[in-house]
């Protein structure tokens, strides 16, 4: 879908996404994102409250005739991205670092990365091997792709660890990876950064609609924005009304699913164990009922903050939806269609 033929409301989540994800936020280093988030739901009228541990909790009131399953409604997307943290400097001051979240050495090569100093500083540089020449190194090509073996390049003029030291670059310091963000002609997001940005910016679609139509949820709505899952415990933690917590993440693409960039994928199962029958089933009913392209599908290597929150110990009922994402955790693509999918299936749910 061309950009001449988007809706506004299609034109208001692609400007939105393309915001969030160019704002760096490793897993911990999320006050930027969440303060641009809860500023982005007060513009529609919603307030928003911190928990301590920085996560945000959006309010959304229900209508004045509730008709639909007691307890208030949980949904839950993260701001967190994958990232790194300098780990040490080397003598010949290039950058050792160590990942924040899961993903592999082969997708961050060769990425334009920044530097955030605990001093308020940024640098930028690149991510690189340790022999990142064929005209230089015999083992360039097949030298181990894995951490021990990474080092960033500074955009700065460093020749020791001296020199680096000078910057105020120190261990402990955030790295984030840019996002390289682009929207093609033809509906396609190309960014880092999907997972789960792309959710953030469906959710607040949702909020702009309820804003802009005046209608309510058929009951009292909490959206938790997280700040810690791609370290795995982003939703241990969920307000104790919430009596089902829907993750709107992302869907996997692979050889075996059904599920791709234009679909809805509705997961049944994932790493942590099927998610809870009935509200999967209603979930399939209203995509069904709404003519949407989606899939459902299992993820035996994904986790989300629904996961988190039973491991928790808290009582509720689970499930997890969200967009097409291919190559996620690496140079991740979406499509705008994915994206209104997943928003047509949130908006069935919350019954408006």
């Amino acid at each position: 879908m061309s950009a001449q033929n988007l809706t506004p409301e299609m034109e208001y989540m692609v400007k939105i996404l393309e915001k969030l994800v160019n704002i760096p936020s490793p897993s911990g280093y999320t006050k930027e994102i969440m303060e641009t988030i809860k500023e982005e739901a007060a513009l529609w009228g919603f307030s928003s409250s911190y928990t301590r541990k920085g996560s945000l909790i959006v309010e959304v009131p229900g209508s004045a005739e509730e008709k639909s399953e007691p307890g208030t409604l949980g949904l839950t997307a993260h701001a967190d991205t994958l990232g790194a943290m300098v780990r040490s400097i080397g003598t010949d001051g290039m950058i050792k670092f160590v990942s924040v979240g899961g993903y592999m050495m082969e997708s961050i090569e060769g990425t334009y990365c920044k530097i955030h100093t605990r001093t308020g500083k940024t640098y930028t540089g690149t991510i690189l091997t340790k022999e990142p020449s064929v005209h230089t190194y015999d083992d360039a090509r097949t030298l181990d792709r894995k951490v021990k073996n990474m080092e960033i390049r500074l955009d700065e003029p460093v020749k020791n660890a001296d020199d680096v030291a000078a910057l105020e670059i120190c261990p402990g310091d955030y790295i984030s990876f840019d996002a390289m963000f682009r929207y093609t002609e033809s509906g396609f997001i190309n960014s880092r950064h999907l997972d789960d940005k792309a959710s953030v910016a469906v959710l607040l679609t949702v909020l702009r609609y309820l804003s802009r139509t005046g209608k309510r949820p058929c009951r009292p709505v909490k959206i938790l924005i997280s700040n810690f899952e791609e370290v795995g415990h982003g939703g241990s933690w969920v307000p104790q009304d919430i009596t089902e917590f829907l993750a709107v993440d992302m869907g996997a693409i692979g050889d075996d699913l059904t599920g791709d960039e234009y679909k809805v994928s509705i997961c049944a199962m994932d790493s942590s164990g099927p998610y809870h029958y009935d509200m999967t089933n209603r979930l399939i009913e209203i995509a069904k009922e709404q003519n949407l392209d989606y899939a459902v599908d299992i993820f035996p290597h994904y986790g989300s903050d629904v996961s988190a929150a039973l491991r928790g110990g808290h009582d509720l009922c689970g499930a997890l939806i969200g967009q097409g994402v291919h190559a996620s955790h690496g140079t991740e693509r979406t499509h705008i269609r994915g994206l209104m999918q997943t928003c047509q299936l949130i908006k069935g749910y919350l019954g408006v």
